[in-house]
C-alpha cells in the first residue's frame, strides 16, 4: 500500500468541507476523484499534501504518517501538481530542476541533470527548455509542472485536473505518459477530474464525493450510470465503443426539447 487516508475530517472557518474520508492506492494504480464543482476535490488533495492541515484523520504513505513529517521529507515522496500555476522569471529547464531540490545536498549532480533532460524530452518540451515559463502558452506550463513533480521521483503523485488546459491531443498525450509511469515505476497516483469519459478510460478506481462525503469508491468498472446520476444529478447512460466506457448524458427535460423543435 502506498496511500491510505483514514477518517479524514476538514473543515473550513467552522464549516465542514470533508467528512470521514476513507480510501487506499496500490503501487501501479492511478485513482480519480470525481464530484461537482465544489465538492472538496481540490480540498482533498491538499489534505493529503499536507497543504491543508486536517482536523480529523491520519495520511499514510507507504506507513508513514505525512501529518508528521517536516516539508522536505514530504517533497521527497509526494509530487503534487496543483490546478492554479504560478509564473515567474524561470526557464523550462530550471523550473524543472526545482523538482530535484528535496534531493540535492550540496550541489546539482549528473544524474539531477540527466534526470531532468529525460523528463524535459518525455514531455516533448525540448524545444522550450530555454524560453521563460512566464513566456509559455498554458499547456505548455502545465507539461512544466508535470515535468517537474515527475523529476522529484515521487512515490505518490497527486495532480489537480492536469489536462484541464490542453488540447485533444495533448490530454491523451499527457494521460498515456502517466499511465506509463505509473505502470513502469509502480507508483501511486490521485487525480481529480471533471472529464468522466477520461477517468473510465484511464484509472484504475474512482472515488466520487458528494456533499463533502464519500458517495461511490471502487474499481472503474464498477461504476455505474445510477451512482454517476446520484451524484451529478443528471441521469446518464454508459455504453462501450472498442472496449472503453462511454459516459453520455441524456435530455433532463424532453418534453421542453420537443417544444422548442416544434414550430413550422
Amino acid at each position: 500500500m502506498i496511500l491510505d487516508t483514514r477518517h479524514l475530517h476538514f473543515a473550513y472557518n467552522g464549516v465542514d468541507i470533508l467528512r470521514d474520508i476513507d480510501f487506499s492506492v496500490q503501487p501501479g494504480e492511478l485513482l480519480a476523484i470525481l464530484g461537482p464543482n465544489g465538492v472538496g476535490k481540490t480540498t482533498l488533495l491538499k489534505c493529503i499534501n499536507a497543504i491543508h492541515r486536517p482536523r480529523e484523520g491520519a495520511v499514510l504513505v507507504e506507513g508513514l504518517d505525512v501529518l508528521r513529517m517536516p516539508p522536505a521529507d514530504i517533497a521527497t515522496r509526494i509530487g503534487y501538481v496543483a490546478q492554479k500555476i504560478e509564473t515567474a522569471r524561470l526557464t523550462v529547464f530550471d523550473a524543472v530542476l526545482m523538482g530535484r531540490k528535496p534531493h540535492i545536498r550540496w550541489q546539482t549532480s549528473e544524474r539531477d541533470l540527466q534526470i531532468v533532460d529525460s523528463a524535459i524530452r518525455h514531455l516533448h518540451l525540448e524545444n522550450t527548455s530555454l524560453r521563460f515559463i512566464d513566456q509559455l502558452s498554458g499547456g505548455e506550463l502545465q507539461k512544466v509542472c508535470i515535468a517537474r513533480a515527475l523529476v522529484q521521483e515521487p512515490r505518490l503523485l497527486l495532480l489537480d485536473e492536469p489536462t484541464s488546459s490542453l488540447d485533444l491531443r495533448n490530454q491523451v498525450e499527457i494521460m498515456q505518459l502517466l499511465r506509463r509511469v505509473i505502470d513502469e515505476h509502480q507508483i501511486a497516483a490521485v487525480m481529480t477530474m471533471h472529464d468522466l469519459n477520461r477517468a473510465m478510460r484511464y484509472a484504475d478506481s474512482v472515488l466520487m464525493l458528494k456533499e463533502g462525503e464519500v458517495h461511490s469508491y471502487g474499481r472503474t468498472s464498477q461504476i455505474t450510470a445510477t451512482m454517476i446520476e446520484s451524484v451529478y444529478g443528471l441521469p446518464v447512460e454508459i455504453h462501450h465503443i472498442n472496449g472503453y466506457p462511454l459516459v453520455i448524458p441524456q435530455e433532463e427535460h424532453p418534453a421542453c426539447h420537443q417544444v422548442a423543435h416544434s414550430h413550422p
